[in-house]
């Protein structure tokens, strides 16, 4: 082809590039009052979310195919950049800016930018330096392909410094605080009920260190749990149930209670383990809310770890069930600790199981008094999530949350409280009677 037909052709290419790009833009109102026919033909993120919390901020693109990426690190100031091919901030991403909390401790800001016209450039204004790390996660129970920037700080907060800080605050508060009145007499069967004097006696107890117990609030983040009928999320109200039960135990001077998500996040199975471990818990407490198909099914349940299958097919379900929530919470299996996965696999756990049989019989009976249960006896399973080789560990599934009624009980904040109450009388019985070993 001539030099000069090549220039015309190039000119002609370019003017309609630029026309396409224009009637593009005229015609995107209108595309947006029809997302889906605009997301075909141009977006491919679906869904944006943002998910700040203390220990980390999540970043999640969500489209029907994977997404081509580059992640940028800048400095002075702090940013974070992601390139996205063949994006447009349209949509749910033209949204994600808004979605930026004040209280974010690690993102300021998010814009976005044109790195050419076939690369849409996000911009994160970062308030401090962070650790980030990007990875793809493929199409698992209703999402589809997931792009996750998970910002961490620069040193990991420290599970056990936190737990100490946290006591610190409490002594200094009961040192401030006036000395409490003494409490009239009650009746043995209100002591049985609240269970303050299930403590060990204070000489067997001595000079000894306060017990730790590990809470641990069920899914979290992308990841909700079971859903009731009146859309009442799992994560919600066991993130309730679990605050309020860190409150009564935390009234007991000699305990002290460490939770393993404070706020709506995902944690991975083996790092909530991981954190009990390293709090040096005395016991690790999961709590659930159950769900099953049919609404009839109701009652309270309490799971400890089995070595040798399940108890019954419900309880095999249950825990395929409860493990698959790294799936869908979205973890980076290319940061996994070979280690701590190491640590989690093959152990023989006879000790720890017959402990956690023990204590959770004692919540078993104490959830009793306030909920009908589902079956009078401790069940067990292979759940991932109790499976540190020291720690008695329990997974208390308190209500349906699949039957109407106990829905309903698991929203009320009355109920909720009763739930906390019910756990923590069983746990103090359990030490009344089981002692806790010393630890260096």
């Amino acid at each position: 082809m001539p030099r000069s037909a090549r220039r015309a052709s190039a000119r002609l290419t370019h003017v309609s590039y630029e026309r396409r790009r224009a009637l593009r833009w005229i015609v995107l109102p209108a595309a947006l009052a029809n997302w889906p026919l605009a997301w075909a033909s141009a977006a491919r993120v679906a869904s944006a979310r943002l998910w700040p919390a203390q220990e980390y901020t999540r970043l999640i693109l969500e489209s029907p195919a994977p997404l081509d990426y580059e992640l940028i690190t800048l400095a002075q100031p702090d940013r974070l950049v992601i390139d996205l091919p063949g994006v447009d901030a349209t949509g749910d991403l033209a949204l994600l800016p808004t979605r930026v909390h004040a209280t974010d401790p690690y993102v300021g800001r998010i814009r976005f930018g044109r790195k050419s016209p076939d690369v849409l450039r996000v911009v994160l204004d970062l308030k401090t330096p962070v650790n980030p790390q990007i990875f793809a996660l493929p199409p698992v129970a209703e999402f589809g392909h997931r792009l996750v920037l998970d910002l961490y700080p620069p040193t990991p907060l420290d599970p056990l410094m936190a737990l100490l800080e946290s006591e610190r605050r409490k002594d200094a508060r009961e040192a401030a605080a006036p000395p409490a009145a003494t409490p009239p007499a009650r009746s043995v069967p209100d002591r049985i009920a609240t269970a303050p004097a299930a403590r060990a006696p204070e000489p067997s107890r001595g000079a000894a260190r306060r017990l730790t117990i590990a809470i641990d609030p069920g899914h979290g983040g992308e990841d909700p749990g079971a859903i009731g009928r009146r859309g009442t999320q799992e994560k919600q109200v066991v993130l309730a149930i679990a605050r309020k039960l860190k409150n009564v135990l935390d009234a007991d001077r000699d305990t002290r209670v460490f939770l393993t998500r404070d706020d709506d996040y995902f944690v991975p199975l083996a790092v909530r383990v991981q954190k009990a471990r390293r709090v040096q818990a005395d016991l690790f407490v999961s709590i659930h809310a159950d769900a099953f198909r049919e609404p009839q099914a109701r009652g309270s349940s309490v799971f400890a770890l089995s070595d040798n299958g399940a108890s019954s097919a419900a309880a095999k379900w249950l825990a395929q069930r409860e493990n698959a929530a790294d799936l869908i919470g979205g973890v980076n299996l290319d940061g996994r600790d070979p280690v701590l996965a190491r640590t989690l696999l093959d152990l023989s756990q006879t000790a720890q199981i017959s402990d956690s049989l023990k204590v959770g019989q004692q919540v078993l009976n104490g959830i009793g008094a306030h909920n009908a249960l589902h079956k009078g006896t401790v069940e067990q399973a292979g759940f991932a999530v109790l499976k540190a080789p020291d720690i008695p560990s329990i997974l208390v599934e308190t209500a349906f949350i699949s039957n109407p009624d106990e829905e309903q009980k698991l929203r009320s904040p009355v109920h909720q409280q009763r739930f906390a109450d019910s756990i923590a009388a069983g746990i103090r019985r359990y030490f009344a009677q089981s002692p806790a070993l010393a630890r260096a």
